[in-house]
């Protein structure tokens, strides 16, 4: 069994029973799914850029990407409905854990001058979104054969109802937020 998920069952599950006196262990906030994804917006020029970003999506994540299109048209920016624009993968189970014990533990220590994640990056539903300025700081990522330096999002769904229940959830399974 994963590292993460061992350590909600045995620490972070009684914990918040505890905390938020829950009546039921089903009603204790746990993750159902983590969504990463590329915008490559340079992809309307060189459709080249968005495979390379699938590469690295995959290599990052260890699941092939989806491609997404554009939904609608804007002129400003030449770009039509459909046109093929950006990526994402959509983890649950295994790679799930596996890659949010990445993210805690090796990724988000290696960014420079990183005091931990900002605390307003809830939704109000309980659910949780960062955003990452390069994919080099993952350590499957051959800083060499890069063509170009990308952002991605990283949005962490949870069954928490609040803000106030996710932020202890996720600060207890090892998630470095920062208190504003």
């Amino acid at each position: 069994m994963f590292r993460l998920k061992e350590k909600y069952k045995n620490e972070v599950l009684p914990k918040l029973v505890e905390q938020f006196n829950y009546s039921n262990v089903m009603e204790v906030p746990r993750l159902e799914k983590v969504v990463v994804s590329m915008g490559v917006g340079e992809a309307i020029v060189n459709s080249k850029n968005l495979d390379y970003a699938v590469k690295d999506l995959m290599a990052i994540t260890g699941q092939r990407p989806v491609i997404t299109k554009a939904k609608k048209s804007v002129a400003a920016y030449k770009l039509r409905k459909g046109m093929k624009i950006g990526c994402k993968v959509t983890l649950r189970g295994k790679l799930m854990y596996a890659f949010l014990d990445k993210l805690f533990n090796v990724v988000l220590p290696r960014i420079r001058d990183f005091r931990g994640l900002p605390a307003k990056s809830f939704d109000g539903r309980g659910n949780y979104a960062l955003g990452l300025k390069e994919q080099i700081i993952f350590p499957e990522i051959d800083y060499d054969s890069v063509d170009k330096v990308r952002g991605m999002n990283v949005v962490v769904v949870t069954t928490a109802k609040t803000d106030e229940e996710c932020l202890h959830f996720l600060k207890r399974m090892g998630c470095p937020i920062r208190k504003n």
